[in-house]
């Protein structure tokens, strides 16, 4: 597999063209960011511990299936996926209040939401990405209702399926964020990743945090914290 030239490159992720039409490189970067791109630092083998993470569990949710584009592993940091038409809704299922609900509701962090919330949010950086519903989508055609309802229902399977992998492990699956595109049979695909930067994980004990809120609140370790839970899972690094 040949590759080629870069198509996009977002704030941990490069994605590369390849000599096949139909399929695309993942290359993940030590690039760390947060509060859109606000802060930025590079952490030594993030990079290598999230393409090694996503390959997992996109294994993982292929089992149970859940289709993704995961195709193989290339190296360490890089990956070969099939190609997608991005859909530019975000699916977020929270199972514990965090982060922006905590903000937006002034509700207690750790509570347990009862059945989980299903939320979208437009992907736009520049926007910071709004809170937005089915009938806005649809509006402006960024989705069609069939296939909004697809993703929230593929949503909801992803959350079976991790929230028991985790648990297991003894860890909280507190929430998380799913990008899908369309293949080119029209179908549904689990797109991007699923790493610790785009989820938040807690020990089910402490409620230690061991994701990306380390990075965003300063709290130092966020390499190991991500090496921890690859560990908890099984994941050979």
């Amino acid at each position: 597999m040949e590759k080629r030239t870069e198509l996009y490159r977002g704030k941990a992720k490069t994605v590369f063209t390849t000599d096949d039409p139909e399929r695309l490189i993942l290359q993940f970067r030590n690039d760390t960011s947060a509060f859109d791109g606000e802060k930025v630092e590079q952490l030594d083998r993030k990079g290598m511990v999230n393409n090694k993470f996503n390959n997992f569990i996109m294994a993982k949710l292929e089992a149970a299936g859940i289709p993704t584009q995961l195709d193989r592993v290339l190296s360490d940091t890089e990956t070969l996926v099939k190609r997608l038409d991005m859909i530019p809704v975000e699916c977020v299922i929270r199972n514990f209040a965090a982060g922006s609900l905590v903000r937006r509701l002034g509700v207690t962090e750790g509570q347990a939401l009862n059945p989980p919330t299903f939320e979208q949010f437009l992907k736009n950086d520049a926007l910071h990405d709004p809170m937005i519903n089915e009938s806005i989508a649809i509006s402006f055609g960024w989705a069609t209702a069939e296939q909004l309802a697809r993703m929230k229902q593929l949503t909801y399977q992803v959350n079976d399926v991790l929230s028991a992998l985790f648990d297991e492990a003894g860890m909280m699956l507190v929430d998380f964020k799913l990008e899908f595109g369309v293949d080119g049979d029209g179908n549904i695909v689990l797109g991007d990743e699923f790493s610790p930067d785009g989820c938040r994980l807690w020990d089910k004990e402490t409620r230690k945090k061991l994701d990306k809120d380390r990075f965003r609140q300063g709290l130092g370790g966020v390499v190991e914290a991500y090496e921890e839970v690859a560990a908890r899972l099984g994941i050979a690094l």
